[in-house]
């Protein structure tokens, strides 16, 4: 049998290329509310499962591999404020999912 990682990794890379290079213009609210998930939610993942490993990673070290910068820079150029609508339609997944 194939050891699946290697391609496991591969598809991550490209999620994280589109997300990041190809549509930075998809906010993470856009993704909470359609996919129940965000880039923020990537980083919380690759954390744990860094720190599950036994390697020590900080918030923002997390974030900053997901976002291929820091946090604080692709929010600056990318992050959009939340329409009325954006919210509104995040609070009604909420409602529904939560």
């Amino acid at each position: 049998m194939t050891d699946t990682t290697q391609f496991e990794a591969a598809a991550f890379r490209r999620l994280l290329q589109h997300l990041n290079q190809d549509r930075h213009d998809v906010q993470n609210i856009d993704l909470m509310t359609l996919a129940g998930f965000c880039r923020n939610c990537l980083a919380d993942w690759y954390r744990e499962a860094a720190q599950a490993a036994g390697t020590p990673m900080s918030k923002d070290q997390a974030r900053e591999a997901i976002y291929g910068m820091p946090f604080a820079q692709w929010k600056a150029r990318y992050q959009a404020d939340a329409s009325p609508e954006q919210l509104a339609a995040f609070q009604a997944a909420q409602q529904r999912h939560g």
